[in-house]
């Protein structure tokens, strides 16, 4: 793929702030650390920082499991062991983010999540630098009328609904955690540890896919342009007659001739 030109497509047709990344695994260290211009991280990060240096400063960042804070960012990635009994109880999450031993039990077993640790390493990095090639998944953020957008452009052909769930806290799980498991556009409400320490802003939201289909939903915006429908999307008015804009896409609705 030319990723320079996909991300250039999808900057422009979505009007991202942040430019598109992607991930990779790697089931040995020594594969990760060979890729060109790769940084790692000085200090123990959530991987939500990690993250936010690929999709905000543009950085290809590598990180293992003993550069995370803890099992639950090692666990949605494939770091960690996601079978292991400890963190499948969510004992740590108790009296934090839910009530009882069996509520945090329920958030667990709900997370996507990849593998059991047979990856050593996972390596982030901006889709336009073409270091991951190809990349696992592909992510970007947008606002939620251009992830509408976006997805409209999917189903331009090929139609399908998508249904999507909200794990809660750890929503990573919903995003790159459900893309990596199942090869599923997976769009997600980024939570208040991918806010805080990963810098997402109120506004956006996360997608996360295998990027092979990418292009068909740039395909799809592509022929919406043409067809007058762009984003952002231009505001028509909340008390104007209807027909008058709705008669441009659809002319029986068009108002009577004066």
């Amino acid at each position: 793929m030319d990723w320079a030109k996909l991300t250039a497509d999808l900057e422009r047709l979505l009007r991202l702030r942040t430019p598109p990344f992607g991930m990779k695994l790697f089931e040995r260290k020594e594969d990760m650390e060979v890729i060109p211009r790769i940084r790692r991280p000085k200090a123990v990060h959530a991987f939500d920082q990690v993250v936010a240096q690929a999709a905000r400063l543009g950085w290809t960042v590598g990180v293992t499991a003993d550069d995370l804070v803890g099992a639950q960012c090692r666990a949605v990635i494939g770091l960690g062991n996601a079978k292991d009994e400890k963190w499948k109880s969510g004992q740590h999450m108790v009296g934090v983010w839910y009530s009882t031993l069996d509520d945090a039990t329920a958030h667990q077993a709900a997370m996507n999540c990849v593998g059991d640790g047979q990856f050593q390493a996972m390596v982030v990095s901006p889709l336009a630098a073409g270091r991951l090639d190809p990349p696992d998944i592909a992510l970007f953020y947008a606002t939620p009328g251009a992830m509408m957008y976006f997805i409209n452009g999917m189903q331009w052909s090929g139609y399908k609904k998508f249904d999507w769930g909200v794990v809660g806290e750890s929503a990573c799980a919903d995003s790159w955690g459900r893309a990596l498991k199942t090869r599923q556009a997976s769009l997600s409400i980024p939570c208040f540890a991918e806010r805080r320490y990963g810098g997402v802003l109120d506004d956006e939201m996360l997608m996360a896919l295998p990027p092979d289909q990418l292009q068909h939903a740039i395909t799809g915006m592509e022929a919406l342009a043409k067809n007058g429908f762009r984003y952002p999307f231009p505001q028509y008015g909340i008390q104007q007659d209807v027909r008058a804009g709705m008669g441009v896409s659809y002319p029986d609705r068009k108002p009577p001739a004066a």
